[in-house]
């Protein structure tokens, strides 16, 4: 999905993947206004994963109106029904999403608590989809339940003005980065600020990631020391700050981690993208110039492949395969467990037909072992004249 300075439509500003309940990928696009006969857009595509690309056509669009402005970010329910789109004219539109692919419709839905707030950096859904986090440029950070939109945290003076956010796996806590390089840690429960992370003074910390693996307590932080950018670690358990790692060679722009928290993905604000393994910090896929001399503005992993989606108002929509080793299907793991339960069936039985008794006691000197294979049927008139206990004294 490029930006063709040809195109009727203007260029893409945002993107996401939606989950559907049916396990379909889709992707929804967000488009600024481009002249006075380009309208802002909203656009659903389906993805295919063998050919690891969107359609050609959206599956169905939905026209903003000019006062509402430009998309400036989105987010989706972990339910994959619904997402929000926060605008540029400084309010927040739920889109409810109806039907199936080949009949898709969008419902758009006011949220009054998120009318006339100011532009919205950041917006995220906690992992389990109960809460709900708007960051603006003006430093304001609300915390909301969802679907209720009770108000837990409504702080105007969190930041200078927010730059990146993340919920943690469990929902319990929300990291929020600064312009100035600041960055802090909140309770969701009830938005009481925690902690502030250590930083040297000439250090900035701009993005920030949880891990999502479920084992590792870690955060994951861009930091920018003049020219040179790294990854920071810290423990959620202290908020300690345990190593740091350099990944990219430019500035980081945006920060992803897969759904199973496996893959950690950095994009630059030149092009490029890298995409590292958690457990070894190592990088397994590169990809340079993705985006040729623009800032990355979106990443996000595919929730059910090894593929990422990338936005930037220069190049548009790309999605690329990851260069990282494939990951075992459900069914090729139940393919081994049966295959090692029928190896072991075969070896007990082999085991038992050529052993002298079940329990391998050694046989009597003169007693004749038991016959390697015996047969399954027997002839019932000559088991009738046998008496295999012979003779008894009363």
């Amino acid at each position: 999905m490029g930006n063709d300075a040809g195109s009727p439509q203007g260029p893409v500003t945002c993107g996401s993947w939606i989950r559907r309940p049916e396990n379909l990928n889709l992707v929804v696009l967000g488009r600024s206004r481009r002249g006075s006969s380009c309208p802002s857009l909203l656009e659903i595509f389906s993805f295919d994963p063998k050919t690891t690309s969107l359609s050609t056509s959206p599956l169905t669009t939905y026209v903003l109106e000019a006062e509402e402005g430009d998309p400036v970010a989105i987010t989706v329910h972990p339910s994959g029904d619904d997402f929000v789109c926060a605008l540029s004219n400084g309010s927040c539109k739920l889109f409810e999403l109806y039907g199936r692919e080949t009949n898709m419709k969008l419902l758009a839905k006011e949220l009054a608590p998120l009318q006339g707030i100011g532009p919205q950096k950041c917006i995220s859904f906690s992992v389990d989809g109960s809460k709900f986090a708007a960051g603006g440029m003006d430093g304001h950070l609300r915390i909301m339940e969802w679907p209720s939109m009770r108000v837990i945290l409504d702080e105007p003076r969190a930041h200078n003005s927010v730059q990146d956010m993340d919920f943690s796996l469990d929902s319990e806590f929300l990291a929020s980065t600064s312009t100035d390089g600041s960055a802090r840690i909140w309770k969701t429960e009830d938005g009481v600020p925690l902690n502030t992370l250590s930083r040297n003074s000439d250090e900035k910390i701009e993005l920030c990631r949880f891990s999502k693996d479920g084992t590792k307590p870690f955060l994951f932080c861009s930091v920018q020391k003049g020219d040179t950018s790294v990854t920071a670690v810290y423990d959620i358990s202290t908020w300690n700050k345990i190593g740091h790692k350099r990944l990219i060679r430019k500035s980081a722009s945006v920060m992803s981690i897969s759904n199973d928290g496996k893959y950690l993905s950095l994009g630059s604000k030149d092009g490029d993208i890298c995409v590292v393994e958690v457990k070894k910090m190592q990088i397994y896929h590169y990809s340079k110039r993705l985006h040729l001399g623009t800032n990355i503005a979106s990443l996000e992993f595919c929730p059910g492949e090894r593929v990422v989606l990338t936005t930037s108002v220069e190049w548009g929509a790309l999605v690329t395969k990851l260069t990282v080793p494939k990951d075992w299907k459900e069914w090729q793991i139940y393919l081994v467990l049966l295959g090692l339960f029928l190896a072991s069936a075969v070896a007990f039985y082999i085991f038992f037909e050529n052993s002298d008794s079940f329990w391998n006691f050694p046989m009597g000197k003169d007693q004749p072992a038991r016959p390697r294979f015996k047969p399954v049927l027997k002839d019932p008139q000559s088991y009738d004249d046998q008496n295999i206990w012979g003779p008894v004294d009363m």
